[in-house]
């Protein structure tokens, strides 16, 4: 049934783009062409989607198919839209000259080309920047550096710094050059710790088989700590049998330890320094609305101070808005991820960021501060469903913690 519903919205939406092109010739031909490629694009997603997938989610032929049907369809709604703006204007023309005109007849005003040029134009920016995003976008590495300051940061620890990768998401990789390229940019920062914060895998333990090697080539000076998020429970994935299920989750903490990252399961670490320390808390999964709430605050800061500088890792930031922000012991800075900036959006550093994912998550990409208290929501090293990013880029973040307060 929801294929069904999704193949008409789409020849409805097709038919009407089409009426840019009709403008400007009726050759039978072009409309032949045009509609024998519609008919493969959501021709190939229906068949990929009925082909068993190597990790039962979204990379591979699945993948790519996601990707053309979304550059298609996306440009098509674009032109839909002009086009139904233009009709807004010539019914109601058509329906004042039958009205008060000398004419019997019902004519509609004919389509303008120049509105047709425009539609054809605007749509072209959303189908090529979202061909780019699978072709370039996707392993297009930024490194995002961070300083925040703090009063209370122990002074043994001014000037330390934090690689922050989230969002690994193997199952969708495809290319293992850019990878490295990308696990070399994190190994560039020798940064004083790295973190990972969930979602190593898109589904299954499996994933990771042959990417494994190439993370465990991550060091730092303090070691290198992870979490688990939403995607590495298995929850997304019909498991033959609980055990199987149980037993997918082992295998993936396994994989963890295997590349030596320090996984963090509802508890903490003390990083020691000139005989100074500051806390590191680790929370599984808790998300708002229906996402997995295995998260235990309270379990994961037992035997941390009140007056111990904080570093919390929780995967998805809607828990820093409902929990953490006003905990009574007080975390500093929290690392998240799990948005993925939602691969899409418009950043002008310093002056303006837009993406979708803002309407569903308050704090969706970067620094945001209050009362004193930090979260950064990195906007993910992989990629989900849509195998490209567009204006939000694969992130490496960098964050150095500074004795003091911020510079007016």
């Amino acid at each position: 049934m929801r294929w069904l519903i999704l193949a008409a919205i789409y020849l409805v939406v097709d038919l009407y783009a089409y009426q840019a092109l009709r403008v400007f010739t009726k050759n039978i031909w072009v409309a032949v062409i045009y509609f024998i490629i519609s008919a493969i694009v959501i021709g190939n997603l229906f068949y990929q989607f009925n082909q068993p997938s190597p990790n039962d989610g979204f990379g591979g032929g699945r993948g790519y198919a996601i990707g053309i049907f979304l550059a298609f369809f996306v440009g098509k709604i674009v032109l839909s839209i002009v086009m139904l703006g233009e009709d807004i204007v010539r019914v109601p023309i058509a329906g004042i000259e039958k009205i008060f005109g000398s004419s019997e007849s019902f004519d509609m005003p004919s389509r303008r080309k120049f509105i047709s040029t425009i539609a054809l134009g605007l749509a072209a920016i959303p189908f090529a920047g979202l061909l780019y995003g699978m072709y370039k976008g996707r392993y297009n590495f930024r490194v995002l550096k961070y300083t925040l300051y703090f009063e209370d940061l122990p002074d043994a620890f001014d000037g330390y710094r934090i690689s922050q990768i989230s969002d690994v998401h193997s199952g969708s990789f495809d290319n293992k050059n850019k990878i490295q390229y990308g696990v070399d940019l994190l190994k560039e920062q020798d940064s004083d710790m790295v973190v990972f914060t969930g979602d190593l895998v898109n589904n299954k333990a499996s994933e990771m088989e042959d990417w494994k090697d190439l993370f465990s080539e991550v060091k730092a000076r303090d070691g290198v700590f992870s979490i688990l998020g939403n995607h590495d429970y298995g929850d997304y994935h019909n498991w033959e049998s609980a055990t199987a299920k149980t037993e997918n989750l082992d295998k993936l903490k396994q994989t963890h330890a295997e590349m030596g990252w320090d996984l963090m399961l509802n508890e903490n670490r003390f990083i020691e320094k000139g005989g100074q320390r500051i806390a590191l808390v680790g929370v599984e999964n808790w998300g708002a609305g229906g996402f997995k709430k295995a998260g235990d605050l309270e379990k994961a800061g037992e035997g941390v101070d009140e007056n111990d500088f904080k570093i919390l890792l929780s995967h998805d930031p809607s828990h820093w808005e409902q929990e953490v922000k006003k905990h009574p012991k007080k975390y500093h800075l929290t690392m998240s991820g799990h948005t993925h900036g939602m691969q899409f959006g418009i950043e002008i550093p310093g002056w303006f960021k837009w993406s979708p994912v803002q309407y569903r998550y308050k704090h969706w990409a970067g620094i945001y501060e209050e009362a004193g208290r930090y979260i950064n929501v990195n906007r993910g090293f992989g990629f989900l469903a849509y195998p490209g990013r567009v204006g939000i880029w694969p992130e490496i973040s960098v964050i150095e913690l500074k004795k003091g307060s911020k510079p007016a």
